[in-house]
């Protein structure tokens, strides 16, 4: 009798849970979405000095970057980014490689037009031609050759500065207070073992309405 109960139980386990699942966990690390940004135009944007053609929109308060055919923001410690600039943003489980490149003090330099004691010429990007053109532009390596980013008088640092830079932009970074607090929810999500599929992966509807963020 215990035997037939034993074995009633078991296949009504393997019946609710599939085996997959018996066999393995899947980690979910879930996090929320950022606010939406809302223009009341596509954006335009500039590139920053010695980047790897990193692209920004100057005219609002939060970071938004285009690169490598991504947009991209930072939001309480996480990255995110998407094909879009104003929706259907996913968690991204790394530091963007071009971060650490930009300077911190851009938008000082934006504001003066001058970057590090040299003029800045800078060139306001409509979002239609950054479309049509950034991959011509990255191939041919445009803005570091033709244009030198539009700072009059620019030389390319040593490798060594640019690495030991940064290496310091990266430490300073991970000491966050909002970095540290989002590795440590990471951990114990990890620790969590889940058996549903990712939230994030899902993609937000875009917004229809709302405050814009631009700056007057």
């Amino acid at each position: 009798m215990k035997k037939l109960l034993f074995g009633t139980m078991f296949l009504a386990l393997v019946i609710v849970v599939p085996i997959p699942t018996m066999a393995g966990v899947t980690i979910n690390i879930n996090f929320p979405l950022p606010p939406p940004i809302v223009f009341a135009a596509p954006p335009s944007v500039i590139v920053l000095p010695e980047t790897d053609d990193v692209y920004v929109d100057p005219e609002i308060d939060v970071d938004l970057f285009f690169w490598n055919g991504w947009w991209w923001r930072p939001w309480e410690g996480r990255w995110y980014r998407s094909r879009y600039y104003d929706y259907d943003w996913v968690y991204y489980d790394y530091v963007p490689a071009f971060y650490f490149s930009i300077d911190p003090g851009w938008r000082g330099y934006y504001r003066d037009h001058d970057w590090h004691g040299h003029p800045w010429s800078y060139q306001r990007i409509p979002h239609q031609q950054l479309q049509d053109d950034w991959r011509g532009w990255h191939q041919n390596r445009y803005w570091q050759k033709q244009e030198t980013w539009s700072v009059r008088g620019y030389k390319p640092q040593p490798q060594p500065q640019v690495q030991e830079q940064r290496r310091q932009r990266e430490q300073e970074y991970h000491q966050r207070p909002e970095v540290q607090q989002h590795q440590q929810q990471r951990q114990q999500q990890q620790r969590q073992p889940q058996v549903h599929q990712p939230q994030h992966s899902q993609p937000q509807r875009k917004p229809e309405g709302g405050q814009v963020e631009h700056k007057n």
